[in-house]
């Protein structure tokens, strides 16, 4: 696992929030209702991940390794979310995970309906519904809307990486709450 996908997940699963060095003096912060779900012993969590850090193991030959952040699954119908760190304003996908997630939205949308977002995210309080992320659909992958870069078309370098390079101005910003009423929307829409 990634450091920056370690972060972002240290970050979604902090037992007290503070406000934002960004928040102005003067701004209030709103706060979100108690979460739904709550890791009450972030020892055992982390220790589950560490164990199962210890089955890929130096001498195999298989490498790499990707998880699904979040599958949300009701009357057959399927939300799933996939968390990124945003860093110099991009997101990194890479090609094989995205290549999984291509055929899995593929595949439960012939049976039933499967809404796949990609959620790009700065240091971010989720607690904060006034918070912003920066989301795209797979639908929009999938018909163009986003680009497939696989090298930073704005860095010194044009080597192509076995990575999907994805940029901050291609994905819709919105709040945490307006991010909520859309998984909200879906649940709905599956009754």
């Amino acid at each position: 696992m990634t450091n920056e996908t370690s972060d972002l997940i240290e970050n979604l699963y902090k037992k007290e929030s503070s406000i934002s060095e960004n928040t102005q003096i003067g701004q209030i912060a709103r706060k979100s209702p108690k979460a739904k779900y709550q890791i009450y012993d972030e020892e055992e969590f982390t220790r589950g991940r560490e164990v199962l850090g210890n089955l890929i193991v130096h001498g195999m030959i298989t490498t790499g390794g990707t998880d699904i952040d979040w599958l949300i699954e009701h009357n057959g119908g399927f939300i799933l979310l996939e968390f990124k760190g945003l860093h110099n304003d991009k997101i990194n996908i890479p090609m094989g995970q995205m290549i999984a997630y291509e055929k899995l939205h593929e595949k439960l949308n012939e049976s039933s309906k499967c809404f796949l977002y990609f959620i790009g995210c700065d240091d971010i309080d989720f607690s904060n519904p006034d918070a912003n992320v920066w989301i795209f659909e797979m639908k929009q992958w999938k018909k163009g809307v986003i680009p497939k870069n696989t090298c930073d078309i704005y860095g010194d370098s044009r080597i192509k990486q076995n990575k999907f390079i994805v940029y901050r101005e291609y994905m819709e910003e919105i709040s945490v709450e307006k991010l909520r009423k859309i998984i909200d929307s879906h649940w709905k829409e599956f009754e």
